[in-house]
Order: structure tokens, then sequence, then C-alpha cells
């Protein structure tokens, strides 16, 4: 007479999904995910991400990128946001601004554009967070 519906109630799980953009694969559009993106093609967009961005050696992001974690090889040509740590491999090529918590760039890599790291972060997010309290009241 009485059952047990425990086994039927699904609980909400985080996306692990890891999305690749492959070699020879050109997309052009914005790309928002709560998975890890890998792109070893090329994307003309932006990336928004609550995951792991890689771009591998013959990856190129034209776009904002916007992410946790991010290990660098290819070429990417906008700006770059990263809360914890951003890598740029040796065979790395950014052109455009660095936003980070903690960088690290091995010998070889090239990079062009301003940086801002460590406590600069938080006052940035705070910034945010004030300008968006003025705008909604």
């Amino acid at each position: 007479m009485f059952t047990n519906n425990n086994d039927t109630i699904k609980k909400p799980t985080t996306s692990s999904a890891i999305n690749m953009i492959g070699e020879g694969t050109v997309i052009t559009g914005d790309i928002k995910s709560k998975g890890d993106i890998r792109v070893d093609g090329s994307l003309k967009g932006s990336i928004d991400t609550e995951g792991k961005v890689v771009v591998g050696p013959g990856g190129v992001v034209e776009g904002d990128v916007i992410c946790k974690d991010a290990d660098i090889a290819g070429v990417i040509k906008a700006k770059i946001s990263v809360s914890q740590l951003l890598s740029l491999k040796s065979s790395a090529k950014l052109n455009g601004d660095i936003i980070t918590n903690k960088l690290s760039i091995e010998p070889g890599a090239s990079f062009t554009g301003s940086c801002s790291m460590g406590a600069v972060i938080k006052e940035i997010k705070e910034l945010g967070k004030e300008e968006k309290r003025e705008k909604t009241a």
C-alpha cells in the first residue's frame, strides 16, 4: 500500500561535461556553459563558463573569455578573465588584457596587453556589485 518514491526523485547535478571544438572546425557565435571547454579549432565569439577553458596549440579564440581556470597553448585575441589560475604555455599567443587571480607564463609564450592580478580582482568584483545595486535602485 505504501511505497518509497525516493528512488524516483531526481536530484540536480552539476554539469561535468567537456565541450570540444575540434581541429578544422570554425564556429561563429558565443558559447555559455557550466562545463569545461576545449578549443582546438577556431571560435569567433566569446566564451563564458564556470569551468576550465583549454585552448590547444592549433586553437584560436577571437572573443572575450570568462572562466574559472584556463590553460592556453594557442591564440587568444581578446580580454580573458580567469577567477583562479591562468596558465600560458610556451606556444601561447595572447593579444588582449588579462584579469586573473594567479598567472603562470612559460618561457616562449607571447603576451601583449595589460594584466590585473590578485587584490585587484576583488576590487573589480566589488565595484561591479556596487554598479548593479545602483542600476537596480
